[in-house]
């Protein structure tokens, strides 16, 4: 469990006044909250390569300090926000070539998923031994300016976590690393081993084997299913057919149930090597990323179904908040049927953000897709709603 390490709070372009928010921990997880108000203004303030530090914070007996360059650390990223970690370090310890190795994640407050020690543990390790680790691509400006989520009121927070795994001198041959647990990585053994295993799902033509216990540790509708008056599969050899689901969203929503991991989705390897190769044209390669952009959002709308379907309600609010961050033309309609059918009011809020934003023109293109079409026949309330905000949007 990440401990506080205080909070630092940007206003009207600089650091604000030291207050009570100087707190520090030793242990070697923590966090620390970046609170920038008016970003508007810190983007004024500070042009490319200038940035805005927080106030110096202890994580795991280290002092830390972060950066933040409102239009990015460099001219390759000037379109971008770059956040930057260092670790200050004094005299004695730099003579030393003191070398401090720590697992670092930005997020933003509301992204909880990134929050979670499982999920940290998992991220990068870096050497901090005079040199900074930077975010030098942490968001596009203009993303950040449109989203309702993590920009309220010209400010948003952003949370450093940090996981010092070691701190040593690299000449002194008795230093060891501490080894941190792994536990997500011996329960996703347990799926991946099938030991013990004692129930069976049948999902698309492919057999899934898991754990009772597990699932109905994780999940309401697991725990009725398995273990309430209507159980199903009381023996081993018994299967579970799930209907109405892809095989990879189910083997995806057993993989976060087991490890609380935010899942990756499979990638189909049908395509050979020297297929592979062949597509070098511009136009073709533009081609398959789209293709597979398509793919991703169609698979993340699936497992979001999927959560809601099994109560798995973390899982849902992580795949709520990845589609408000990959709203675009054409999935928007899709995606607010979607948040309407499964009560995701900040992702229908999102939807409605992105479409008030749009040209006319682009207003008429959205109007005249099957997705306007199957909305309004399905979900007329929504319909009204959505033009009632477009209708004060024209009045202001």
């Amino acid at each position: 469990m990440s401990s506080f390490a205080g909070v630092s709070v940007l206003a009207d372009g600089e650091l604000c006044p030291a207050t009570a928010s100087t707190v520090g921990t030793s242990a070697v997880c923590g966090y620390h909250l970046l609170v920038v108000h008016d970003y508007p203004r810190t983007k004024q303030e500070a042009p490319t390569g200038d940035s805005i530090s927080s106030r110096p914070f202890m994580v795991g007996g280290h002092c830390w300090i972060i950066n933040y360059y409102p239009n990015g650390e460099d001219s390759d990223c000037a379109d971008f926000i770059s956040l930057e970690l260092s670790c200050l370090q004094d005299d004695a310890n730099k003579k030393q070539q003191h070398v401090v190795e720590a697992k670092v994640v930005f997020s933003f407050i509301d992204q909880v998923e990134m929050q979670n020690p499982v999920y940290i543990a998992q991220a990068e390790t870096y050497s901090f031994n005079g040199f900074s680790r930077a975010r030098r691509k942490f968001m596009t400006r203009q993303a950040l300016e449109q989203s309702s989520l993590h920009l309220k009121d010209d400010s948003f927070t952003i949370r450093c976590d940090i996981m010092v795994s070691s701190s040593c001198n690299p000449k002194d041959d008795d230093a060891t690393k501490a080894l941190l647990p792994h536990m997500c990585q011996h329960f996703e053994h347990l799926l991946q081993t099938e030991v013990g295993a004692d129930v069976r799902f049948e999902v698309g033509g492919e057999t899934m084997a898991a754990h009772r216990c597990v699932l109905a540790a994780r999940s309401r509708v697991f725990m009725s299913q398995l273990f309430g008056p209507m159980k199903e599969g009381t023996t081993k050899a018994a299967v579970i057919r799930i209907k109405d689901m892809d095989a990879s969203v189910f083997r995806a929503l057993l993989n976060f149930i087991y490890t609380d991991t935010f899942p990756a989705m499979e990638h189909d390897d049908s395509m050979e090597e020297d297929e592979t190769s062949q597509i070098t044209e511009q136009g073709q390669e533009k081609e398959t990323t789209l293709s597979e952009a398509r793919m991703w959002l169609q698979w993340l709308q699936n497992l979001l179904v999927a959560a809601d379907r099994y109560d798995v309600q973390r899982l849902k609010c992580i795949c709520e908040s990845e589609l408000s961050e990959h709203i675009c033309v054409s999935s928007v309609m899709s995606t607010l049927a979607l948040a309407e059918q499964h009560h995701c009011h900040g992702l229908k809020e999102a939807c409605f953000k992105f479409i008030q934003v749009q040209s006319p023109s682009c207003l008429q293109t959205l109007m005249s897709s099957n997705g306007w079409d199957h909305v309004f026949d399905t979900y007329p309330s929504v319909l009204k709603e959505l033009i009632a905000k477009l209708a004060s949007n024209h009045r202001n």
